[in-house]
């Protein structure tokens, strides 16, 4: 039995998702149990570049099960799209696909039955980077409105959680970057279990972390505000009538963001099991194998073969054999223009030389005997001598008198010209062009008398 994979693209981590065997998502049954259908691994991103880090997850995932017959891929920009698609190709990975996250989470949330009943939705997006509130119609899959802001992120709030503890004087402030990183994983750590608990306390190197439930509702109630103030704005830009409002990313488990939309906007707010995961399922739902494009056939192949087309086949490839014979002539009749062309400008150049009197002195006698050959060519035949008609008398026979014969004169063309050195064909089927001759353009030196003496 194939399998497929999911992958999505964070700021802080890339997250791999896999439908378990046997569950209910892998069946394609509608609204799985959202904890325990798929098999969600978090690769922290690091110093590292994000697009490495997803091909080497791909990788190493392919590499392990050979049964994964697609993979798709949620980003979150086209920036992101592009630089993700360059690595892949890179490791010469074909068989995947890429989709917007926004879309992956939308298809989650339709398969999970989240949104059942809603036909326009807002979907708040906050993970570590920054915040995007999207408006899009779950009908037809398009997005009405988007904004996305980095005032309120993930990281905001564990940097609050940090000057607080510090300023405390609980906490030491840490030397250097590594302790100050090592402190910022604490508080996002102390952030989490305070979603589920009503106060932590977790040691450290600097000092110990200590915060309750209600004064980190306190510390992050204006950037919380914040946030539903920018959601209400997008919405009203939208001009849509929006049902409810679906929140997800790492910080949607927060209970007090849920608390703040109900009462900021109005309208139902749904927050799915592991919010922080829904595009990476979204994407593992959406996975299907990319199917190879046929090769077309070579022109000549089917021109050979045409016999066996159908006829409306068979004529448009006469169509474009005729194109093509099009083609070929323009190009003769274009060569010809340039050679004639060529030729005016050398004339030019001889007669602003001073050649044109010698010109024509040399090609005159050429052009009687070419005029007088002609002439004697050219003589009355026979048959256009006119037929008299004897009139007649009778006015009974006037109208039916035959009409006059009109007189034709045969002439008969002159031949070609004999071709010279100097003849040239440009286009069959028309005179041929004769070069004239031109003098040099430094005339050779006089013989030397004999006993001269030279100067």
């Amino acid at each position: 039995m194939s399998s497929v994979l999911g992958v999505s693209v964070g700021a802080g981590a890339v997250r791999v998702a896999r439908p378990r065997a046997g569950s209910s998502a892998e069946r394609g049954a509608v609204r799985p149990n959202p904890v325990d259908a798929f098999d969600v691994q978090d690769i922290p991103v690091g110093e590292r570049r994000t697009e490495e880090l997803v091909a080497d997850a791909i990788g190493a995932v392919l590499a392990a099960d050979p049964r994964v017959s697609a993979t798709a891929v949620a980003y979150r920009d086209e920036q992101t799209a592009r630089a993700i698609r360059a690595e892949l190709a890179h490791r010469q990975f074909t068989n995947y696909e890429l989709v917007p996250d926004v879309v992956a989470a939308l298809e989650f949330l339709e398969y999970s039955g989240d949104l059942q009943g809603y036909g326009t939705v807002a979907i708040y997006d906050l993970g570590a980077s920054g915040l995007s509130v999207t408006v899009v119609d779950t009908a037809t899959r398009q997005v009405c409105f988007s904004e996305r802001t980095s005032d309120i992120s993930g990281d905001y709030l564990d940097s609050l959680i940090r000057e607080q503890q510090i300023a405390s004087g609980r906490i030491a402030h840490p030397p250097d970057a590594s302790g100050l990183a090592a402190l910022d994983a604490l508080c996002r750590t102390a952030k989490e279990q305070l979603s589920e608990s009503s106060a932590v306390a977790l040691p450290s190197t600097e000092g110990l972390v200590l915060l309750s439930q209600e004064n980190f509702e306190a510390l992050i109630m204006l950037a919380v505000e914040s946030s539903a103030r920018m959601t209400r704005d997008v919405i009203q830009r939208s001009e849509q009538q929006v049902q409810a409002v679906a929140v997800i990313g790492g910080c949607a488990q927060i209970p007090l963001v849920a608390r703040v939309l109900r009462r900021w906007l109005g309208v139902p707010v749904l927050v799915p099991a592991n919010p922080g995961t829904v595009a990476s399922r979204g994407a593992a739902i959406m996975a299907r194998p990319v199917q190879p494009r046929p090769a077309p056939a070579p022109f000549a192949a089917a021109f050979e073969n045409s016999s066996t087309l159908a006829p409306d086949a068979t004529t448009a490839l006469l169509t474009n054999t005729g194109a093509v014979e099009k083609i070929s002539r323009r190009r003769e009749i274009s060569m010809a223009g340039v050679a004639v062309g060529a030729l005016v400008v050398v004339s030019a150049i001889g007669v602003s030389l001073g050649w044109g009197p010698q010109v024509l002195e040399h090609d005159s006698q050429s052009s009687d005997a070419a005029t007088s050959s002609a002439a004697a060519t050219t003589t009355p035949s026979s048959a256009s001598v006119p037929t008299s008609v004897a009139p007649t008398t009778d006015a009974t026979n006037e109208q039916l008198a035959a009409p006059p014969q009109r007189q034709e004169t045969t002439t008969t063309d002159a031949p070609p010209p004999v071709p010279g050195p100097n003849t040239f064909t440009i286009i069959p089927g028309l005179p041929p062009v004769v070069v004239p001759t031109l003098p040099p353009l430094f005339p050779a030196p006089a013989a030397a008398q004999p006993g001269a003496v030279p100067n």
